[in-house]
């Protein structure tokens, strides 16, 4: 399957206009990523999935940039995305999205109609079978930033990106060290550091989802 990358410029600093309080990202260097898959592994553990019904991914891509195509490894989940088409199509409003940023879905809400899976262009959501955790089952699930573990780390006065008890299990499992997650608004983070010293690459940016994973590629 090829993806069309989009190239965005390093951003600039603050300007000092008002902005959300927080907007989690995640940067990933594809320079480093060996497709070692400890953070698939990792992320199923963490979240009681088994490898038939995997949040995330790390397959070998053809991605585009400029007018060359290369095969690299590429962790690729939810991209929690800006402008969510998954929640557009919702008919039972299950898939919401938090002021962070985080694209999270209520599972007693949720009539598993699988209308988002078809609306996401990054094939990220699944409906679940049995082989998941008790009570999802016939649901959507995707990843979701590992959210409980991150809001249990904020409230115990952890910082995310940096604390590994409130960071992402993927992120705390990549061997590589490719993988960085953080809050883009603040701009002493790493991933703010990250996006402002280097070109990223979005996924299917043109569609103006504006997702929330960044991917360095040069």
């Amino acid at each position: 399957m090829k993806f069309w990358l989009t190239k965005c410029e390093p951003t600039p600093n603050a300007s000092g206009e008002q902005r959300p309080a927080r907007r989690w990202v995640m940067v990933i260097d594809l320079r480093k990523c060996n497709g070692c898959q400890s953070c698939v592994v990792n992320c199923q553990q963490a979240n009681g999935w088994s490898a038939h019904e995997p949040w995330r991914q790390v397959p070998e891509r053809e991605l585009k940039t400029g007018s060359t195509w290369r095969r690299l490894f590429m962790p690729s989940s939810c991209m929690h995305c800006a402008n969510p088409p998954c929640q557009e199509v919702c008919p039972s409003g299950a898939t919401y999205q938090r002021d962070d940023g985080i694209v999270d879905i209520d599972p007693a809400l949720c009539l598993g109609c699988g209308y988002c899976v078809v609306a996401c262009p990054y094939e990220a959501r699944i409906i679940a079978s049995d082989r998941g955790p008790a009570g999802v089952s016939g649901t959507c699930v995707k990843c979701n930033f590992c959210r409980p573990k991150l809001d249990a780390g904020l409230a115990a006065g952890l910082l995310p990106g940096v604390d590994p008890e409130a960071t992402p299990a993927c992120v705390n499992a990549c061997l590589p060290g490719a993988m960085h997650f953080g809050d883009a608004n603040d701009p002493q983070s790493t991933v703010s550091q990250l996006l402002r010293e280097h070109p990223t690459h979005r996924v299917h940016e043109g569609l103006g989802t504006e997702p929330a994973l960044h991917y360095i590629v040069d």
